[in-house]
This record gives C-alpha cells, sequence and structure tokens, in this order.
C-alpha cells in the first residue's frame, strides 16, 4: 500500500500535520455510522446527481413526439441532445476549479437553480430555439452540479469506510438514473406527452432546492489564487469542440466537413491547454495530479466502463425492437430488471472495495464486464435471445456499477481536499466524454449495414475486447504505480497488508 505523504488542508480543521493525523480521522469518520445530517446531505448531493443522470436518458424515447410537436425535422433532433452535452460535458472542468476556489456549496446551489429554471423553460418550450435554449442551460446547470456535488460528497465524507458508502450510494443512484429515465421517458410520453419529461426534472430540482442551503457546509480551498484563464479558454473551447465532433458523428458519420473541423479543433486546443498548464503559475489542472497512475489509469477505466456500457444498451435497445419485436414498454422492463440489480450491485460494491482495495475491484469490474458483453454474442433471432439479454446486461450492469465507484475511489483517495473539485472534475468529464463516445464510435456499426442482427453482434465483439484490454492494461498500470510511486507521486511505502489497496 503506497502511503500519501501529501500535506492536506481541510476546509474546517486546517492543515493536517502528516498521514498519521490524516489516517486518524479518516478511521474515525469511517468506523462511526452516518448520522441523520449526514444521512440528509448524502441525500441531497445524491439525488442532484440522479436528476442529472436522468437528464441524460429520459428524453430520448420522447424526440420523434418532440420533433413533430415543435416542428423540428429529424436532422434537427439530435440537438435537442447536442445542446445538453456541449455545456455539461465543456465546462466541468472549469466549474470545478470555480468550486475549488470561490465555494463549491455556492456553484452547487447556483447550478441547481439554473438547472430548475431550465427545465421550467423546456417544459413550456413553444419553438425548437426555446426549448434548445432551455436543454443548453440544463447542461450548463449540470456542469456546476456535478463537479461541485461530487467534491461536497468527498469533502465531507472522509475517506474511508463512509466515503466507499457515500460514493456507492451516489453510483448506485446515477446508474438507476440513467436507466429509469429509459423507462420513465417512454411511459410518460404516451400518458402524459414529452413536456411531462422535462417537467420531472424541473419538479426534482424544486425538491432539492429548498433543502440544500440549510444543510450542504461550505467548502474551497483556503488559498485565492487566480484563475487560470489561459486554461480555462483551452481547455473548454477544446472539450466543447470534440464533445460537438462526436455527438454530430453519431448520426451523420465522421466525413461531414463540421466533424471533422470540429475533431482537429478540439485536439489542437487539448494540446494548447496541456502547454499552457505546463508554464501556468496556479494551473487549471495540476499536470502531476494527472501523472498520478491512480488518477491516470483510474480514468482510463472510468472511459472504458461509461463508453462501452453505453453503446451495449445502445445497441440491445436496437435489437430488441428491430430483431425481436418488442414493444418500447417491453423494452423498458429489460432494462428495468438491469436497474434493479445495479442497486443490489451499489449496496455490496463497498463491502467489496473494503476486502479487495478500489484498485482491485476496479480491475476485476472490468474484466467481468467484458466477460458478460461477450455472452451476448449468442443472441439470435428466437424468442429465448430475450432471457439471455435480460441475464448478460443486468449482470453486466452490476459489474459496471463497481467499476464506476471503484475508478471514482481510486482517482480521488489521496487527493488533497484543495484539489477535490480538480479531481472529481475529472472523474465527471470522464463520465461525460464516456457517455458521449461510445455510440460514434462503435454503435453506429451496428446500422451501416443490411443485417442488424450481424452488425449487433460485430459492435459486441469489439466493446467485450475493448473492456477486456482496458482491464489489463489498467491492472498492470495501477501495479507497477503502486509498486514505484506513492500517490503524490513520491516513493512508495508498503505495509504489512498492500493487497487491500494494490492490484
Amino acid at each position: 500500500m503506497a502511503i500519501d505523504t501529501t500535506p492536506s488542508t481541510s476546509p474546517s480543521t486546517g492543515p493536517s500535520t502528516g498521514p498519521s493525523a490524516g489516517q486518524a480521522a479518516g478511521q474515525a469518520a469511517g468506523s462511526a455510522r452516518l448520522s441523520a445530517r449526514d444521512r440528509l446531505i448524502l441525500f441531497v448531493l445524491c439525488a442532484a446527481q440522479f436528476m442529472v443522470a436522468l437528464d441524460f436518458s429520459v428524453l430520448n424515447v420522447a424526440l420523434p413526439v418532440l420533433g413533430a410537436d415543435l416542428g423540428m425535422s429529424p436532422s434537427a433532433l439530435q440537438w435537442a441532445v447536442t445542446a445538453f452535452a456541449l455545456p455539461s460535458g465543456g465546462f466541468l472542468l472549469l466549474f470545478g476549479r470555480i468550486g475549488d476556489l470561490y465555494g463549491r456549496r455556492k456553484l452547487f446551489l447556483t447550478g441547481l437553480a439554473l438547472f430548475a429554471a431550465a427545465s421550467v423553460l423546456a417544459t413550456v418550450a413553444w419553438n425548437p430555439a426555446s426549448f434548445l435554449a432551455g436543454r443548453a442551460m440544463q447542461g450548463l446547470g449540470a456542469a456546476m452540479i456535478v463537479p461541485a456535488g461530487m467534491s461536497l460528497l468527498t469533502t465531507t465524507f472522509a475517506e474511508g469506510p463512509a466515503r466507499d458508502r457515500a460514493l456507492g450510494i451516489s453510483g448506485t443512484l446515477m446508474s438507476l438514473g440513467f436507466t429509469i429515465g429509459m423507462v420513465a421517458g417512454g411511459v410518460l410520453t404516451d400518458l402524459l406527452g414529452w413536456r411531462s419529461t422535462m417537467g420531472l426534472l424541473a419538479l426534482c430540482a424544486l425538491v432539492v432546492l429548498p433543502l440544500a442551503p440549510a444543510l450542504l457546509p461550505e467548502s474551497r480551498t483556503p488559498e485565492r489564487p487566480r484563475l487560470d484563464v489561459p486554461g480555462a479558454v483551452t481547455v473548454t473551447g477544446g472539450l466543447l469542440a470534440l464533445i460537438y465532433a462526436l455527438t454530430t458523428a453519431a448520426e451523420h458519420g465522421f466525413g461531414g466537413a463540421d466533424v471533422l473541423t470540429s475533431l482537429v479543433a478540439g485536439l489542437v486546443l487539448l494540446t494548447a491547454f496541456v502547454i499552457v498548464e505546463s508554464r501556468a503559475d496556479a494551473p487549471l489542472v495540476s499536470l502531476p495530479m494527472l501523472r498520478r497512475r491512480t488518477v491516470a489509469w483510474g480514468n482510463l477505466g472510468g472511459l472504458v466502463t461509461f463508453s462501452m456500457m453505453s453503446t451495449v444498451v445502445f445497441v440491445l435497445t436496437l435489437y430488441l425492437q428491430e430483431v425481436l419485436r418488442l414493444s418500447a414498454f417491453e423494452t423498458g422492463l429489460v432494462f428495468g430488471v438491469q436497474g434493479v440489480l445495479s442497486v443490489v450491485a451499489g449496496s455490496y460494491t463497498p463491502k467489496v472495495i473494503a476486502r479487495l482495495g478500489a484498485r482491485r475491484t476496479l480491475v476485476v469490474s472490468l474484466a467481468g464486464q467484458g466477460v458478460l458483453v461477450a455472452a451476448l454474442l449468442g443472441l439470435g433471432d428466437g424468442g429465448w435471445s430475450v432471457w439471455l439479454a435480460t441475464a448478460a446486461v443486468s449482470l453486466a450492469s452490476m459489474c459496471h456499477l463497481g467499476a464506476i465507484i471503484s475508478y471514482g475511489l481510486t482517482v480521488t483517495s489521496g487527493v488533497p481536499d484543495r484539489e477535490q473539485g480538480l479531481a472529481t472534475g475529472l472523474v465527471t468529464s470522464t463520465q461525460q466524454v464516456g457517455l458521449t463516445v461510445g455510440i460514434p464510435l462503435l454503435g453506429v456499426l451496428a446500422t451501416t449495414g443490411d443485417d442488424l442482427l450481424s452488425g449487433v453482434r460485430t459492435v459486441i465483439a469489439l466493446d467485450a475486447g475493448i473492456v477486456l484490454v482496458a482491464a489489463v492494461l489498467t491492472g498492470l498500470g495501477l501495479r507497477a504505480g503502486s509498486r514505484r510511486t506513492g500517490p503524490d507521486g513520491g516513493p512508495a511505502v508498503e505495509q504489512a497488508t498492500p493487497a487491500k489497496d494494490g492490484v
């Protein structure tokens, strides 16, 4: 086990005198049961994360009805998704750092208020412009809520069992929110119309917003360095360009001039960002942090688990409805089973992490996800295939949830409180990019040929292979890192029980 010797500063307690003080505090907090106030804080933070996850999927099945109602052409419907994805992914790192410097609670409340107002606007939208404005404001609010909420969670609950449990519940609700969104979107659209999907999001925000001010503590770094404006401009511009290219390619392919231009611009801006950060006095992103093996390899595992699982859900939705001829409601039931088992996995994952350690749990979870996705290669056009699809995707989702929770812990463990917003910003940026990149890169292969079943099998094979390769690479990278360096990049210090923290 590598011991972090980096002094950390807590917003409430001041500087730590060394690793022994931090460990004692973590053990004391980790061994105590959550108080009633802690449970309420956890409810507020997790409810907000659930709301954002719900927003990713609740509108998908409503798009055709929405387009007919607002007069949006089929080609323009992609902007209902892109208008949210652009700001929600592009501004995450910037807002994560702003929360660190000027107050995470303040940013969280601002994001909630903006998300609530935006959801009301999208609900009552009278034309495409007003609807897309609401979606863009929702994305901007989500970009504030997610990193601020995650960093409030990791600074409120000390590293150890308490944080493991909190992140387990948060990860479960994020996964459940995405799944419930797919089911609820179809039901609400059929019963009440597409506007009810946006109204549901407004209701969630209005439930959480009144509770948050009295419960959440303010949290920020004690130092007040200047915001790295060149870094903010280049990373935000680069992420915006990259996400635009990938979401547009999902509909129109990679051959379009706008897609290619955006890809090149995104890569150039992100390269410039790295150069800017290497020379900045107070960088937006600490390059030494990016060189931490736990951060680099943990985020690789997170990127793969999110992108590949979203791809599986996408192609299975096509397969169940186009090949097996299930209705939208029946398809929702399949993913409903997935959601139930995700909740089960969320309750047990912290126990697994306590036994194996976050790093090893990440590798095992990735391997399990890959093997179970590979089982979907047995899908055919017979009715029995629905049982195989339900079992395999549900069990794969349990492993997926284990990977979500363990990669978040891997990346944020040992990071000082003053950099938690940055670390959680990286975690949530990985989530957003992962949710965006999988379907354009792999999912479209299922629909390019005349035989959908053959296309689905091709995507499944590539998906499983990528996850299994990532499991091997992540395991090797984290093992090498635990032998050579500590979490701060210095020499590793071994303890008598390295198995629980290494891989």
